[in-house]
């Protein structure tokens, strides 16, 4: 007789108080996922760990503190074994047409600096198992340069392309692992700003369609997926035309 317990597959979201990331977490844990969650709000976090079977293990985590936010991912990493999926949820932006060096620079830290050194200590955890799933939810203010928030479209379009350099560096070396690229467009969380939004989908609705995205291991899911057309026409309208939305 066999009496090795198989574990249920790990799954880690970092920023997962909140948004995108919150309802994410609840959809895996319903999945059959073990769940851990990170955040800056542990309250939050606490809260989920208790009122939600299959999210097992929160940490207190802020993605513009690097190194610290490394050595916590890789205790969970550890604690968790095996992790098939890691997601990254964590961000921040500003409407920012004054271009206040602050609000660029906080910008500058979370979205680039904290992404790419979560991004990379998960990316060389799942290269060295041979396996595993990466992913990074960006933004379809990625595909191009925003006048009224400057450092969150650009800093969305290194996110872009340092999953696509992770990728490639998964097929390069052969591995099993894969890499998702999540590009929301307007959804109804905190990151929402401005006036007169348009398409606003709910969180949970964004979230179900990134679990089918995760499920079918896709390289690039736009969500909605009516943001496809929104995507066509950012990549091809003229400047002069872009300049005035």
């Amino acid at each position: 007789m066999n009496n090795v317990e198989t574990k249920s597959p790990g799954a880690i979201v970092v920023g997962a108080s909140s948004g995108i990331g919150r309802e994410l977490a609840f959809l895996l844990a319903r999945n059959g996922y073990r769940v851990g969650v990170t955040d800056r709000r542990m309250e939050l976090l606490e809260e989920m760990v208790r009122d939600t079977p299959g999210i097992e293990c929160a940490r207190r985590m802020d993605v513009a503190e690097p190194e610290r936010a490394v050595s916590v991912l890789r205790a969970l990493l550890d604690e968790m074994d095996p992790v098939e999926l890691v997601v990254i949820s964590a961000g921040t932006g500003f409407i920012n047409e004054d271009l206040d060096w602050e609000k660029e620079k906080e910008t500058v830290e979370v979205n680039v600096t904290g992404f790419s050194a979560v991004a990379g200590e998960a990316m060389k955890h799942f290269l060295g198992e041979g396996r595993g799933h990466l992913v990074g939810i960006t933004s379809i203010a990625a595909l191009r340069g925003g006048r009224v928030c400057p450092a969150y479209n650009a800093s969305k379009a290194f996110e872009s392309s340092y999953l696509d350099a992770l990728r490639l560096k998964a097929i390069h070396e052969g591995s099993g692992v894969s890499v998702t690229e999540i590009l929301p467009g307007l959804v109804d969380t905190a990151m929402a700003k401005g006036e007169n939004l348009f398409w606003l989908a709910p969180a949970a609705k964004a979230a179900q369609q990134i679990m089918r995205a995760i499920q079918r291991k896709k390289k690039r899911a736009y969500v909605t997926k009516r943001w496809r057309v929104v995507a066509w026409f950012y990549k091809l309208a003229p400047d002069r035309l872009f300049a005035r939305l």
